[in-house]
């Protein structure tokens, strides 16, 4: 796996990796991340087409998740002390 990108965010890190005739989008905010995979044929222009896809939209419905796992994971967390 290499990674063949970087796009700058202010509330998370993403990273855009290939591998295996694939693209791997993973977002990370802390400890938590979520990963996205793409073959790479189904993306047109290859890696612009990526940055393409990842508007404002998306990546604000990612952020939605991360508050999401976050939450989760403390409720989980509080039941395990």
């Amino acid at each position: 796996m290499r990674i063949v990108a970087e796009l700058p965010h202010p509330d998370c890190k993403i990273s855009i990796f290939s591998m295996n005739q694939k693209f791997i989008i993973k977002f990370e905010q802390g400890v938590l991340e979520q990963s996205y995979k793409l073959a790479e044929t189904d993306v047109i222009g290859g890696i612009n087409g990526i940055f393409e896809l990842l508007d404002e939209e998306f990546i604000n419905q990612v952020l939605e998740q991360f508050k999401y796992m976050r939450k989760t994971f403390i409720s989980a967390y509080e039941r395990y002390e």
